[in-house]
């Protein structure tokens, strides 16, 4: 039986995770890390903790879906103690010196990180690969929408997808991406990739890529309609990376796409 630890039990995702793991025949929670109040009944047994090291000790592996500051926690603690406890991690918003901390735990344990653990967003990248290498000449622009609570922007998936349908073309999303339009801009150049936020109501989240050329065009969409999708395909992430060697794996891996 597979003890799940969680990171991030209070937020909406971690709430549904708590159930859906309920529902798991292999695994079982283990432990929740929680800063502030958790509102929620727990199976029993579970170890409630605020200490990153206890959160580790009593898991064997771990599912993030906190904000980057408890991630960094998270992260620094794995490469102090070197432990092997794999790692799936779905926290987004990192700054240059989290991201380094992601390469530098996955050198010490498995480690899965996901912008997005939703399957149908995995293939939608795949997707944006295929598309933007087949269509080099056309212009890229992506738009994603989400919640009126949403903090980062744009969100972790756009970029993701940014740097897939700019590095299919040999191109640095950093170079390449605009983020905002306004007043006398000038024409569009020709390699710039756009990516715009929207934010408004109780959108889950939404993310339409498109490819534009003279006398057509295509999109690529998908929308997300509940949160279990992101939960489930944490836990099908989890599954799979348990029994993986040491290292730095995405949703893709996990798939085979």
């Amino acid at each position: 039986m597979l003890k799940v630890g969680l990171l991030g039990s209070t937020g909406r995702v971690g709430s549904l995770l708590i159930d859906d793991i309920a529902e798991e025949k292999l695994m079982k929670l283990g432990c929740v890390h929680v800063f502030d109040e958790l509102k929620k009944d727990l199976p029993s047994g579970v170890v409630v903790t605020n200490e990153i090291n206890t959160l580790i000790d009593c898991s064997d592996i771990i599912i993030d879906f906190s904000n980057p500051i408890a991630t960094t926690l998270l992260l620094d603690a794995t490469i102090k103690q070197k432990s092997k406890t794999p790692l799936v991690i779905a926290t987004t918003g990192f700054d240059e010196h989290q991201k380094n901390l992601l390469l530098q735990a996955s050198k010490v344990a498995p480690l899965l990180y996901a912008s997005n653990m939703s399957l149908g967003v995995a293939v939608l990248n795949k997707l944006v690969s295929i598309a933007s290498k087949t269509l080099e000449n056309f212009d890229c622009e992506i738009v994603e929408q989400h919640h009126r609570y949403k903090v980062d922007s744009p969100s972790g998936t756009a970029l993701t997808i940014g740097e897939t349908a700019a590095n299919v073309r040999g191109l640095n999303l950093d170079d390449v991406r605009i983020s905002g339009r306004d007043g006398d801009i000038g024409k569009r150049s020709k390699n710039s990739i756009g990516i715009m936020s929207l934010r408004g109501g109780d959108i889950v989240g939404r993310h339409t890529v498109g490819f534009y050329n003279d006398g057509e065009f295509i999109e690529l969409n998908h929308t997300a309609t509940s949160r279990h999708t992101f939960s489930q395909g944490a836990i099908k992430a989890a599954k799979w990376l348990a029994s993986q060697d040491v290292g730095l794996y995405n949703i893709n891996d996990c798939l085979g796409l």
